[in-house]
C-alpha cells in the first residue's frame, strides 16, 4: 500500500500550507507507559476550552464514562483491563524511591544540577522531598503511575492482569483529509502545523467527519458543526503549554517540537525494552505511514486495536487526484463523442 509521501510528497505542514513566518512543528507525545487514568487531561481540556459536559455514563460499569472522542470530549481516557502477555517481565523499579535514589537527588538538587521547581502529591510545594523525588525522575514518584500498569505495590501487588490506560487526541495528521474535503475553509492548519475548526465558519456539512480516518471529529447535537481538539491553538500563541500537558501529572501527556518529541520516544521505547516489556512500540510516529506522520503520538503498550486506534490508518483522500484524472478525461471523451456524432449527424 503506498505511503501518503509517496502520493502526496515530503510535507512540512505549516510552510505547505503558506506560512511565510511557520514555527517550529508542535505536537504531543503521549506514553501510555506512565499514564495512571486520572483524567485531569480531560477536565483540563473542558475547562480551558470551555467544553460541555459530556455526561454520566459509566458503560456498563465501567472507569471510562466518556466512551470516545466526541464533540464534547476532546480528550478521551480509555481503560482497557486484560492479562498480561505471555513472557511478560514486570520492570525491575518499585513505586517509591529508595532511601539511596532520594538521596542522591537531594544532593542535585542542592548542587543545582537538578529541577526542584515540582511537587509531589501529599507533600507541600517545595517540600525538598518532593523536590527529590521530581529530581530521580517519574518512575519514583511514588504515583500509581509510576509502576507498570496493572502492577500495586504492597502484598495484594497482582500479576495475572494489567491495566491498559491512554489519553486519546485528534493526531493533526501531516496529510489531513479534513483539510482536503471541507469546502468553507473552516478547516485550516496553523503556524505551529497543527489543524484547528473555526466554529464560526463550519456549516455542518460533515464532510470531515467521514474524511477523518481516525473518526476523531464529531458534530454537536443541537449545534451541528463539528468540533475537535485545537491543541490549544490560543495558548500556543502565547507560548504556554496545552492545558491537558500542563494538567498531566505523570508526564504522560508531553508537548513540544515534534522532532524533540520522537527522539525522546525512542529513547523511551528503548529503556522499556531493556527493563523487560518487548511489547512497547510507536504509533503515529512514522512520517513514511499512511497519513505522513501524526503530530500527537503515542507509546502503546499493545496493539493498537486494543486501544481502539486503527492498525493501518490512511488518508482518505489519497485517490482524489486520480478519480478527478479519470472524471476529467471521461469528461472528455464524452465531448468528443458528443462533437463526432454532431458532425457526423450534420455530413
Amino acid at each position: 500500500m503506498p505511503d501518503a509521501n509517496s502520493l502526496y510528497g515530503p510535507l512540512d505542514p505549516a510552510p505547505d500550507a503558506g506560512w511565510t513566518d511557520a514555527r517550529a512543528r508542535m505536537g504531543f507525545f503521549t506514553d501510555t507507559s506512565v499514564c495512571i487514568g486520572c483524567k485531569a487531561c480531560e477536565v483540563a481540556c473542558k475547562e480551558w476550552n470551555d467544553v460541555p459536559g459530556s455526561g454520566l455514563d459509566l458503560l456498563g460499569m465501567s472507569y471510562d464514562n466518556t466512551g470516545a472522542l466526541t464533540a464534547n470530549s476532546w480528550r478521551h481516557v480509555a481503560f482497557v483491563e486484560q492479562p498480561r502477555p505471555a513472557g511478560h517481565r514486570t520492570p525491575p523499579f518499585a513505586g517509591l524511591p529508595t532511601a539511596a535514589t532520594v538521596s542522591a537527588a537531594s544532593a542535585a538538587v542542592a548542587a543545582g544540577t537538578a529541577d526542584d521547581t515540582g511537587t509531589d502529591p501529599g507533600l507541600p510545594p517545595g517540600d525538598p522531598v518532593a523536590a527529590a523525588r521530581m529530581a530521580a525522575g517519574p518512575e519514583f514518584l511514588g504515583m500509581p503511575g509510576a509502576q507498570p500498569p496493572g502492577r500495586a505495590t504492597g502484598p495484594a501487588e497482582r500479576t495475572d492482569f494489567r491495566w491498559l490506560m491512554m489519553s486519546d487526541v485528534c493526531k493533526h495528521c501531516t496529510h489531513a483529509a479534513c483539510l482536503d474535503v471541507c469546502p468553507t475553509g473552516s478547516l485550516f492548519r496553523t503556524e505551529f502545523g497543527t489543524v484547528v475548526v473555526q466554529e464560526d465558519i463550519c456549516n455542518g456539512c460533515g464532510y470531515c467527519i467521514s474524511a477523518c480516518p481516525y473518526g476523531v471529529i464529531d458534530q454537536r447535537r443541537g449545534d451541528g458543526r463539528a468540533w475537535k481538539c485545537t491543541l490549544c491553538y490560543d495558548r500556543l500563541g502565547a507560548g504556554q503549554t496545552p492545558a491537558c500537558a500542563q494538567a498531566c501529572p505523570t508526564e504522560s501527556i508531553q508537548y513540544g517540537p515534534l522532532d524533540e518529541l520522537r527522539e525522546r520516544a525512542a529513547e523511551r521505547v528503548a529503556t522499556l525494552h531493556e527493563r523487560g516489556v518487548p511489547e512497547a512500540q510507536l504509533y503515529g510516529h512514522d512520517p513514511a505511514d499512511g497519513v505522513g506522520g501524526d503530530g500527537a503520538f503515542f507509546l502503546l503498550l499493545d496493539s493498537p486495536e486494543v486501544y481502539g486506534l486503527p492498525p493501518d490508518p490512511v488518508v482518505t483522500t489519497r485517490d482524489l487526484p486520480a478519480m478527478w484524472k479519470r472524471a476529467g478525461l471521461a469528461a472528455l471523451a464524452m465531448a468528443a463523442a458528443a462533437v463526432a456524432a454532431f458532425v457526423g449527424g450534420s455530413s
